[in-house]
């Protein structure tokens, strides 16, 4: 075959990537050709994206393909973080800035929503863990605040949802990225209509959801215009970035595989046929989200990297600048089981001062306080470590399975401290790898698109031929167990 070339948008919390995937019908290969910051603003007390900056990059990435080898890209597809949406009014503009998930109008909001649609009620519908910033809670924070946004908006389109309607001027929601924010109905994989109607929502301002693989449309006229004759489809990948992940996990057919997506977050779980809600997945506050090929992640969201990442900008902020490279080295140095944090803790939810919070939490729970920076990195590390193995053992409780190893992917993968202490802690193999899932997964679910690889499992099979995959063997011991006994205990 001739070879297949795909531009996947990749955008995450801090930055932005254009990478081009190509297809030999052998192997895939990715590489980059735009980076950028994603940077959000904070005006006047409100925490928003820059969403017209973030589109600005992404044309600045199509435009480097029209005028390169690489002008005859296939398709385009973008993934994004879940949740954020923009509205969209009846002339099609762009009502405002959406709101960063990060935004303080939702703290605090859940008792509030829960007096006209009970938590029990939520999840029982839409199979949703409870984190302050899913849509549905934000759409409340809407309904109560500004319900002129609401009252005047035509359409409500999540982030890849908006970033596509400027690309092609065409609206559609994408199923997993809308099954990311409570307002679906897990079982039907479609907009709660009854749920929405209990709010005060109009169902209405959704556009029809379609499933990964779906072919949007080209660019506009004006963007071609713009850009350069790029004739490429604008698709509807996995538009969530953790689904799209998830395809990238080099299992095979058949496999019972435990995935974590690690990143600025670590989103632990499994892939099922169907959603699993019951009073025990309620209880373990684990959720269900959409995936390609009909699949459902049944997993749990985890404070990931952002614990280390903003730890690094807060000691930058103090005037002490550090590689993550630096970073590992000083926590090898640091006392092992000194102190652990709950990384689920709401306190760690918001920017600021992380090793302060770390502190706080530790001098709270009457437990060692680490002062050092290496001492801080090991106690995220460490705690990190034992989370995953609480998560797959509730997973393993849950599903009555046992797993003997973890897939790690994604950009945490280049921290080899964290992947051998997922296996310390777990007792399990770990395998890390591909580090660029995410784009890959986009490209993989591009290339299903087209028709040249026909389901997720055939393009498994391409991502394990064609990148490196790290093995991890565990080096358990009694020290693990019993530092996993006080975790549990800090924990309850």
């Amino acid at each position: 075959m001739a070879e297949l070339k795909m531009l996947a948008i990749d955008l995450g919390a801090s930055s932005g990537r254009g990478i081009v995937g190509k297809f030999d019908g052998k192997k895939f290969t990715v590489e980059e050709n735009h980076r950028f910051p994603n940077e959000p603003v904070n005006t006047n007390g409100n925490f928003n994206w820059d969403i017209l900056r973030i589109f600005h990059e992404i044309k600045a990435s199509i435009s480097k393909c029209a005028l390169s080898e690489d002008k005859d890209i296939k398709s385009i597809g973008i993934d994004t973080w879940g949740v954020d949406y923009g509205f969209i009014d009846k002339n099609g503009a762009l009502m405002a800035n959406p709101y960063h998930y990060r935004d303080a109008r939702t703290d605090g909001i859940q008792p509030y929503a829960f007096q006209t649609v009970p938590f029990e009620e939520l999840y029982g519908i839409t199979g949703i863990q409870t984190i302050n910033f899913n849509t549905i809670y934000q759409l409340v924070a809407d309904l109560r605040d500004r319900p002129y946004m609401i009252e005047n908006a035509e359409r409500l389109l999540f982030t890849p949802d908006l970033l596509n309607y400027f690309l092609t001027g065409q609206k559609f929601t994408e199923y997993t990225i809308a099954s990311t924010g409570a307002v679906l109905d897990a079982k039907a994989r479609n907009i709660s209509v009854d749920l929405l109607k209990k709010f005060g929502i109009n169902d209405k301002l959704f556009s029809p959801v379609v499933m990964p693989g779906h072919k949007i449309g080209k660019l506009t006229p004006s963007l071609i215009s713009e850009l350069g004759n790029i004739s490429a489809d604008v698709v509807n990948i996995a538009s969530h970035d953790t689904a799209s992940a998830v395809i990238a996990v080099p299992a095979k057919r058949g496999d019972d595989f435990v995935y974590i997506s690690s990143g600025t977050w670590s989103l632990m779980g499994v892939e099922n046929d169907e959603p699993v809600i019951n009073a025990q997945s309620m209880s373990y506050n684990f959720t269900n989200e959409g995936g390609a090929g009909g699949k459902i992640r049944f997993l749990k969201n985890i404070m990931g990297l952002w614990l280390e990442q903003e730890s690094r900008r807060q000691w930058k902020r103090e005037g002490l600048s550090f590689t993550f490279d630096e970073l590992t080295a000083k926590a090898l140095e640091a006392k092992p089981f000194a102190c652990f944090i709950n990384p689920n803790d709401d306190l760690f939810t918001p920017a600021g001062d992380m090793p302060g919070r770390i502190r706080e939490f530790c001098k709270r729970t009457n437990q060692y306080v680490p002062e050092t920076v290496g001492e801080i990195v090991r106690c995220i590390f460490e705690s990190l470590a034992l989370c995953y193995r609480h998560t797959i053992e509730s997973i393993e409780d849950m599903t009555g399975k046992k797993y003997s190893s973890i897939n790690i992917v994604g950009g945490g993968t280049k921290e080899k401290i964290l992947c051998q202490y997922a296996a310390d802690a777990s007792n399990r193999v770990v395998y890390a790898g591909p580090v660029e899932a995410t784009a890959i997964g986009n490209i993989a679910m591009q290339t299903i698109a087209t028709g040249e690889l026909k389901d997720i499992y055939e393009a498994r099979d391409i991502v394990r031929n064609s990148f490196e995959i790290k093995v991890y063997e565990p080096n358990h011991s009694d020290a693990w167990d019993e530092a996993y006994q006080r975790y549990l205990n800090i924990c309850k």
